[in-house]
């Protein structure tokens, strides 16, 4: 796909200018691996020793702009509300019927919901005003949160209501997700994009933490239906906030077929190399969150520990994750950013593969906080090289394949391994897994030359981008946010 090359060429020109010599071409997986494990080091230690005030996690953007500040807010009391739902919904199922196979309906529905959503609200995105996208997205599903909370608070509560409004608050998050994600680049600029993916990630990731623990404590001290409740008053919260943004009107475009719209998202991954490459890459490290299926089994088989270890290994890759997006500043101007990301989804793989390797729990914990990390990495690169190689017009789109890659390929991860695990050990069906992962992640970094040399240099002119700067409005706050 992305390995045309021209047989006069004698060298590679890397878009900072740097020739490449093709010597290495008799033994093209070699000098590969050879080239990104002897240089990417060193990189990556220069490159912190001249930004070391980057370091951490740049709080400049979230002080200076007003509109990303709201959105910031929003997006964490969203985070929340959805955060309680994931525990609400299984334990209401599985108080009310017993039957895990029926909790395991509701989370597909929900799931099948968000696919669909992260899709429709992809091609919404690029033709309505993004604001009015978000603001309705989130009312509906403040809706659907309040609807459970009257499902919740009855004597005989439904499970088919509950599989309905799991499935509408899937679909509308989603869409709502996708519209926001759109809108990133207009509301921070491009140059900002690394920073802003920064603050997504933590509050998904702190959210992801703490809303459960919460959920949890206001389902044992008042009951589910309170927490449904607490829930809807976070999104009602959570549209409030987002009212003061801008206006954020789509560009000026001939209407489309919807299913043509969306062909036309999907051909530009093929059409743009880079853009194609950071989704395939993005869509195989995806896999590897699959493995959260078989800690139960890890823990109690192979660590010989109790549930509540478990609690703590679940929290392992989102502790890792965390730390890299308080600590990623570095990552916004890194010249060889598409090596990097190419490097930590393989490191990632490696960090997976050796829990096939060991039989302490601690050390086990190490190794999900590592894989944690490094696939956070791989996903700030990922989106800060999406949103900024993206035209204006198909942000939406590109966006919503982009997210429902990440769901898909979680959900194809965890049934591959959960499939291994019927004709394997458990700690061969990881190593084998991330063994042929990792291959895949080098057979990738062979084919993906335009993803080997992308870069996020600040000052880079991106000819993917250069032609949205005249059809993008700059944002402009609403009186209310001025003052």
């Amino acid at each position: 796909m992305d390995t045309q090359r021209s047989p006069e060429a004698s060298q590679e020109t890397r878009n900072d200018g740097h020739a490449v010599s093709s010597g290495s071409s008799r033994n093209p997986a070699g000098g590969v691996a050879k080239n990104m494990a002897k240089n990417m080091a060193k990189h990556i230690a220069k490159h912190i020793a001249k930004n070391k005030s980057t370091l951490l996690l740049d709080l400049s953007l979230l002080r200076d702009n007003a509109a990303f500040r709201t959105v910031v807010i929003a997006r964490t009391l969203s985070v929340f509300s959805l955060g309680m739902l994931t525990v609400a919904v299984p334990v209401q199922i599985q108080e009310t019927t017993g039957s895990p196979m029926q909790v395991g309906i509701a989370m597909a529905l929900g799931g099948g919901g968000a696919f669909a959503g992260l899709l429709a609200g992809g091609v919404l995105a690029d033709r309505w005003d993004r604001r009015k996208l978000i603001l309705f997205a989130r009312s509906v599903c403040g809706l659907g949160f309040a609807a459970l909370a009257v499902n919740g608070f009855s004597s005989s509560p439904s499970v088919l209501a509950i599989y309905a409004l799991a499935l509408w608050d899937g679909f509308f998050s989603a869409l709502g997700v996708t519209a926001l994600l759109a809108a990133t680049p207009f509301l921070v600029g491009r140059e900002n994009l690394g920073a802003a993916g920064q603050f997504n990630m933590l509050t998904v990731r702190m959210g992801g933490i703490l809303s459960p623990a919460l959920g949890g404590m206001v389902i044992a001290s008042f009951g589910v239906g309170w927490n449904y409740l607490t829930a809807a008053i976070g999104a009602l919260l959570t549209v409030a906030q987002l009212m003061r943004l801008p206006p954020m009107p789509p560009a000026r475009r001939e209407p489309q077929h919807p299913l043509r719209a969306l062909g036309a998202g999907i051909g530009y991954l093929f059409v743009n190399r880079l853009v194609g490459a950071v989704v395939a890459v993005g869509a195989l490290v995806s896999l590897g969150g699959g493995v959260r299926i078989l800690l139960p089994a890890l823990a109690e088989d192979v660590y010989r520990v109790g549930p509540s270890a478990v609690g703590v290994m679940y929290a392992a890759a989102p502790l890792g994750a965390t730390v890299a997006a308080l600590t990623g500043g570095w990552l916004g101007g890194f010249a060889r950013s598409g090596a990097l990301l190419l490097a930590s989804g393989a490191a990632a793989f490696v960090a997976l593969g050796s829990l096939g390797f060991i039989g302490d729990p601690v050390v086990a914990f190490v190794a999900l906080a590592g894989f944690g990390y490094l696939s956070s990495i791989a996903s700030l690169l990922q989106f800060t090289l999406v949103q900024r190689h993206t035209p204006e017009h198909l942000l939406g789109r590109v966006n919503g394949l982009w997210a429902a890659q990440a769901v898909t390929g979680d959900a194809f991860g965890a049934l591959a391994l959960g499939s291994m695990t019927r004709v394997v050990p458990l700690t061969s069906a990881v190593l084998i897994f991330s063994l042929v992962a990792l291959l895949s992640s080098g057979a990738m970094a062979i084919g993906f030359r335009s993803l080997r040399f992308a870069s996020l240099k600040k000052n880079e002119d991106l000819p993917s981008t250069a032609a949205d700067k005249s059809e993008r409005p700059q944002p402009q706050l609403l009186k209310s946010e001025k003052a």
